[in-house]
């Protein structure tokens, strides 16, 4: 058998042709720029990932920050809320203190004067009954003559009374 006559030997010299070829028209450098370019890229795209990483990392310690910042602000509105509403029912708690006293103090003057004001009446109405009474028991007991002698006698005993 012929070595020509083999398909190894067609198979094996299409190879070195492609081979020599590829080595002419310089695939290899072609290849080795493409993959060095490619690798680059991925670099490149490495250290873009690596700087976004550590901008979104700043981020959120920044956030993170400023959530504290904003609980502690919280609870201090709720402390200065809680100590303003203690002020507040400890206000309210004197003025309905206080309210309650001055009605007290008002409904206390108002039974004085009723009490004053009753005991003027009862006082007035027995002064009446005592002066009707008084005017019953003299018309009774006085008649005309002792009358005017009684005035007589009260009017020349007012002229020396006065000076």
């Amino acid at each position: 058998m012929h070595i020509l006559a083999t398909g190894e030997f067609w198979v094996l010299l299409a190879l070195i042709i492609f081979i020599a070829i590829a080595i002419y028209m310089k695939v290899p450098g072609m290849v080795t720029a493409q993959l060095d370019k490619r690798s680059s890229e991925i670099a490149d795209e490495l250290e873009q990932a690596r700087r976004l990483r550590e901008e979104a990392q700043q981020l959120l310690a920044s956030y993170q920050r400023k959530q504290v910042e904003a609980m502690k602000e919280a609870e201090e509105i709720i402390v200065q809320a809680k100590a303003e509403a203690e002020n507040l029912a400890a206000e309210a708690a004197t003025n309905l203190k206080a309210l309650v006293e001055r009605r007290q103090q008002i409904a206390e003057d108002k039974i004085s004067r009723a009490e004053s004001q009753a005991i003027a009446e009862v006082r007035a109405t027995a002064a009446d009954i005592a002066v009707n009474a008084a005017r019953d028991v003299i018309a009774e007991k006085v008649d005309a003559t002792k009358d005017n002698k009684i005035v007589e006698t009260s009017i020349s005993e007012l002229a020396s009374k006065l000076h």
